[in-house]
C-alpha cells in the first residue's frame, strides 16, 4: 500500500504551521517526489479544514501529480472552526453519511479522483460498526477510495470494527518518548493481521531534541550520541531507525516542512540497529533494565 519508507505529513504546511505559498508548496512537493516520497498524510481538519484546498490548488495546477501521488486524508472530527459554522462543539462523527460526504469533499478539495486510504480519525464512542463498514464498501465498490484504516484506536476498537470490515492501516502515535503501543497489543495486533502501522509524531513533538532537563531525554542522548558515531548519523535518524526495527513495519510520517529534516529522514532507511542497540535505547528511555 505504501510505496515510500517514509510519508510526507501535510498538516504543518499550511496554515497550522509554515504556511507555504503555491510555489514554495510546490518546491517542497517536487523535491519530495525526486526523492522517492510519494506517500503525503493528508486530514480535513489540518488547517483548520483549509489545507486539503491548498494542496488540491497545487494539484489543479499540476495535474501530472494526480499520477505521482498517494493521498491518505482522514475524517470524523468535527472541529470548532469559521469554515464549519453548523459545529456547535468539539465531536465525532462516523455516520455512513458524514463518511460518504467527507470522503467525496476530500477528493473535491485535492482535485484527485481517488483516495489511496482514507482513515477514520479518532474513535467515535457513538461509532456502529456494521454503517462505518457500509460507507466503506460503498466508497470502495465505487472506486472513491481504494483503502481504509483508523487513527488512535484502541485494539478493541479495532478488532471491532475490523470483524465488520478488513482494515489496512492503523495509525497510531508512537515515539521513543511515547512507547504505549509497544506494551498495549496495538503493534502486537499489526503484525497479527499484517497490518503495516503509520506512527504520527515520531519525535514525540520534537522535545527531546530542545528539553535539557529531563532525565529520561538526557539518558536517550547519550546513547543516540554512542551510536550517532557508529553510523556516522544524526540523532533524528538513529531515532527513525529504532521505529523501523520493530517487526511491524513502522512507517514514520514526517511533521517536517524543511526538504534538509526531508533529506536527513530518508538517511535513516539506511541504518539497521542490532538488537541490542534496540534494547540500548530502550533501557535509557525507561531508565531500568528490560524485565
Amino acid at each position: 500500500m505504501f510505496d515510500s519508507p517514509l510519508i510526507v505529513g501535510t498538516m504543518r504546511l499550511g496554515e497550522w504551521g509554515a504556511k507555504m505559498d503555491s510555489q514554495q508548496l510546490e518546491n517542497f512537493v517536487d523535491h519530495c517526489l525526486e526523492n522517492g516520497l510519494v506517500d503525503f498524510d493528508h486530514a480535513d481538519i489540518y488547517g483548520d479544514y483549509s489545507e486539503e484546498a491548498h494542496f488540491g490548488e497545487l494539484i489543479a495546477r499540476r495535474p501530472d501529480l494526480k499520477s505521482k501521488l498517494k493521498i491518505t486524508t482522514k475524517c470524523g472530527i468535527k472541529m470548532l472552526s469559521e469554515r464549519r459554522p453548523d459545529h456547535q462543539l468539539k465531536s465525532y462523527d462516523s455516520t455512513k453519511e458524514h463518511i460518504i460526504w467527507s470522503a467525496e469533499n476530500s477528493l473535491k478539495q485535492l482535485n484527485i479522483d481517488q483516495i489511496e486510504l482514507l482513515l477514520i480519525h479518532r474513535p467515535d464512542y457513538l461509532m456502529e460498526p456494521d454503517e462505518i463498514a457500509e460507507a466503506f464498501t460503498q466508497l470502495k465498490s465505487s472506486g472513491k477510495v481504494k483503502f481504509f484504516g483508523v487513527s488512535n484506536f484502541s485494539t478493541s476498537q479495532f478488532s471491532m470494527l475490523n470483524d465488520y470490515f478488513k482494515l489496512d492501516n492503523h495509525q497510531i502515535e508512537i515515539s521513543i518518548s511515547y512507547r504505549t503501543p509497544f506494551k498495549n497489543g496495538l503493534l502486537d495486533q499489526c503484525i497479527k493481521h499484517r497490518i503495516t502501522p503509520t506512527a504520527w509524531s515520531p519525535f514525540g513533538g520534537g522535545a527531546i531534541f530542545s528539553e535539557e532537563g529531563r532525565e529520561d531525554f538526557n539518558r536517550i542522548r547519550k546513547v543516540t550520541k554512542k551510536l550517532s558515531e557508529k553510523y556516522d548519523a544524526k540523532t533524528d535518524q538513529i531515532l527513525l531507525a529504532w521505529l523501523m526495527k520493530h517487526p511491524s513495519g513502522i512507517v514514520p510520517i514526517l511533521g517536517t516542512t524543511k526538504t534538509e529534516r526531508v533529506d536527513s529522514a530518508l538517511k535513516a532507511t539506511k541504518i539497521n540497529l542490532t538488537n541490542e542497540e534496540w534494547y540500548m535505547l530502550l533501557e535509557a528511555a525507561e531508565g531500568q533494565r528490560v524485565p
